[in-house]
């Protein structure tokens, strides 16, 4: 039976091969930033790829907003010093910026689900000394926010991540238990108010989280305030540690 599915993978990669060419010269890779016409599938232009600023600078090490003047690894900046939040540290692939804005409004409304597998690229670098060994858990949505998208865009980017075969996806860990409002616009102190309580690990999880080293993933950082939320009932359920990575972070 092995025998046979490997054949059959070996049979479906030729057939794949054999009509690229005319799947590209009917359909050519686009990037994803502008739509121009691009070599390779999940790759950007030029101009867009000039345009991201791809966050490898010294940074806050709890919540990755950029350091000029960090001078050592965990360095953090005044606002977690002053008010610490639940999870250990973030990353995040690039800063939040016109092109990485557009990725992310397709993946969370356009309904492009593949642009999940380019904006791994870059989160997966920034996390790759966390990933190993790792929980990676996407951010719930309530379930009906869910029914009326169609699909989570952090479970999505999270099974994009994992896909390079680091981590071991955990899609269903954390359950968003009660709908909240939308967070843009509020300030940081009523987005804080309008997440505590929402979030809750699954029971078939009761237990299992001792001693295991979470990474949380969401597509956009913003104030943090429900990645803290999420990061807070999993240090409570036993996780040893919890790490953040995102697709884009908003600087201040």
């Amino acid at each position: 039976m092995a025998a046979g599915a490997r054949a059959r993978a070996v049979i479906g990669s030729a057939v794949r091969r054999a009509i690229r060419p005319a799947v590209d010269w009917t359909l050519p890779p686009r990037c994803p930033g502008c739509g121009t016409v691009v070599p390779s599938d999940h790759s950007f232009c030029l101009d867009c790829w000039q345009s991201l600023d791809f966050l490898a600078g010294p940074a806050c090490a709890r919540c990755a907003q950029p350091l000029p003047l960090a001078l050592y690894d965990d360095t953090e900046c005044a606002g977690c010093l002053a008010d610490p939040p639940s999870f250990a540290a973030a990353r995040a692939g690039v800063a939040y910026g016109p092109i990485a804005r557009t990725l992310a409004l397709k993946l969370k409304y356009g309904r492009r689900p593949g642009v999940a597998r380019t904006m791994a690229g870059p989160m997966r670098r920034a996390g790759a000394a966390w990933l190993p060994g790792a929980l990676v858990v996407p951010v719930p949505l309530h379930r009906w926010r869910l029914w009326g998208r169609g699909y989570n865009q952090a479970a999505l980017l999270a099974r994009a991540v994992v896909r390079a075969g680091t981590g071991d996806l955990a899609v269903d860990l954390l359950v968003r238990r009660r709908a909240t409002p939308l967070l843009r616009g509020l300030d940081p102190g009523r987005r804080a108010r309008a997440v505590a309580g929402a979030f809750t690990v699954a029971p078939a999880w009761a237990g299992r989280l001792r001693g295991r080293r979470v990474v949380l993933v969401d597509d956009v950082f913003t104030t943090g305030a429900t990645l803290d939320a999420c990061a807070r009932v999993l240090v409570r359920a036993g996780a040893e540690r919890v790490s953040v990575l995102c697709w884009a972070r908003a600087l201040r």
